[in-house]
């Protein structure tokens, strides 16, 4: 049995387990999160996040991340976000700008730092995609909905009911539509003129929050005309302000990143 050293982190609620595979290597981390995501017989989490050496002098670091139940995400915004505040705060790095080598390309993080403690990262999220050639029209009797690829696909639909997100991603992840499946967001434009959001992410389920459908949902607002390029989406854990900037057509979104706590878990090597 070999002990591996974990860090909780949250961001809006959003929590993952990280892990530095450049001390720590996992030789099957699908079987890692299924095992350590659980909430009643492992650590507890969305899934597992792990933080290594970029392999091409264009990134700093890496990220890979896995869903609770095993499967490989392409990007998380809420977990980048926590990535740049463990690497600073654990002394990793000096830097307050990073280059992060993800599945959908490398992330720039911006790190927010006052007093050695990084209060908020600004994620330079790239250009949204709006179109999916595999997509087909939903009916369901559910509100026409918007697809936006923020690196991982995500379908918004804007209803008053956003607490209907269990049972329309449930059916809706899985949708033909969806080939690789998608993550599913109800929206609702509240009268302060903030986007009360709930998310339903493949692999995960209902989730506090996600970045990039904070993203993909800022996005969604904006090309069908109800709100403007500057958003605030409040999730179940917290609020991310989303800025979609005209003059590069990229996404920025900012928000916390919160330690829960540090531990060690044995993991069972054959």
């Amino acid at each position: 049995m070999t002990k591996i050293h974990f860090t909780k982190m949250h961001g809006c609620g959003n929590d993952y387990i990280y892990v530095n595979v450049m001390q720590y290597p996992i030789a099957d981390p699908v079987h890692a999160s299924i095992l350590w995501s659980d909430r009643h017989k492992g650590i507890g989490s969305d899934g597992l996040v792990l933080i290594g050496a970029s392999p091409i002098p264009e990134a700093d670091y890496s990220m890979r991340i896995f869903n609770a139940d095993g499967s490989e995400a392409m990007m998380c915004g809420n977990a980048s976000r926590c990535i740049g505040k463990y690497l600073y705060e654990r002394g990793l790095t000096i830097q307050t700008q990073i280059r992060l080598l993800t599945k959908s390309g490398i992330k720039t993080l911006n790190l927010h730092v006052r007093d050695g403690v990084v209060e908020s990262v600004t994620v330079d999220m790239g250009a949204p995609q709006l179109e999916n050639p595999e997509q087909f029209v939903i009916s369901r009797g559910l509100d026409q909905g918007t697809f936006v690829s923020m690196g991982n696909p995500h379908y918004v639909i804007f209803t008053d009911n956003v607490d209907q997100v269990g049972e329309t991603g449930r059916v809706l992840e899985h949708h033909p539509a969806f080939p690789q499946r998608c993550n599913i967001e109800l929206a609702r434009i509240e009268d302060d003129g903030s986007i009360r959001t709930r998310v339903w992410e493949r692999g995960s389920g209902i989730t506090q929050a996600c970045g990039t459908g904070a993203c993909a949902t800022a996005v969604a607002a904006f090309v069908t005309g109800r709100a403007g390029r500057k958003s605030q989406i409040v999730m179940d854990g917290g609020t991310l302000s989303i800025e979609w900037r005209e003059s590069d057509n990229h996404v920025y979104m900012t928000g916390p990143a919160t330690f829960v706590f540090d531990g060690e878990i044995e993991l069972q090597t054959t």
